[in-house]
């Protein structure tokens, strides 16, 4: 039987891989540096989708964050794995662009930290989402413009702040439509 255990990839602050943790044991109080990433989807309205995460989630339970997170597996580039876990939490294919290459963060909430190097990824889609359960507890497409932050996750809130002032995600939401 195949091993499907779920594996991420571990570096250095330059993002130099040094090895593969199970994602199920490295979301403690002191979690390794580690390969993530994030994506914003909009759609040609310029609305956001946001996402609840699932209760059940080991890291940011019940949190509202941006449109999906995830971790590059060993064998994947940041981009691939955005187009992966995209289509497996919000049953979207989407065409990402890179727009904050070198995002990195560190965060504590309820006892588990995230110790990410994570690049930002914005996508276009007027498809309809259908969110997985497992994954998400519920979605909303919010107005970029006027986004209020104050309620999302701490990554999300710092990464729309550095969007809002990128030259290249002004580029991307002008040509939305």
């Amino acid at each position: 039987m195949p091993n499907t255990e779920e594996l991420v990839v571990l570096v250095d602050e330059n993002d130099n891989i040094l090895g593969t943790a199970p994602k199920a044991t490295i979301h403690t109080n002191q979690t390794p540096l580690h390969r993530a990433f994030s994506c914003f989807i909009f759609n040609s309205k310029g609305e956001l989708l946001l996402q609840q995460r699932a209760l059940h989630k080991i890291t940011w339970p019940g949190a509202w964050a941006n449109s999906c997170c995830g971790h590059p597996s060993p064998d994947e580039s940041y981009k691939q794995a955005a187009i992966r876990r995209v289509k497996e939490e919000l049953n979207l294919d989407i065409e990402p662009i890179c727009i904050l290459p070198d995002y990195r963060y560190k965060a504590e909430f309820q006892g588990v930290v995230e110790n990410e190097i994570c690049p930002v990824f914005a996508a276009k889609t007027d498809q309809a989402p259908i969110p997985n359960p497992e994954e998400i507890n519920a979605i909303d497409w919010q107005n970029w413009d006027t986004l209020d932050t104050s309620n999302l996750a701490i990554w999300t809130q710092e990464e729309v702040e550095l969007l809002k002032q990128s030259s290249q995600m002004n580029d991307f939401l002008s040509n939305l439509q």
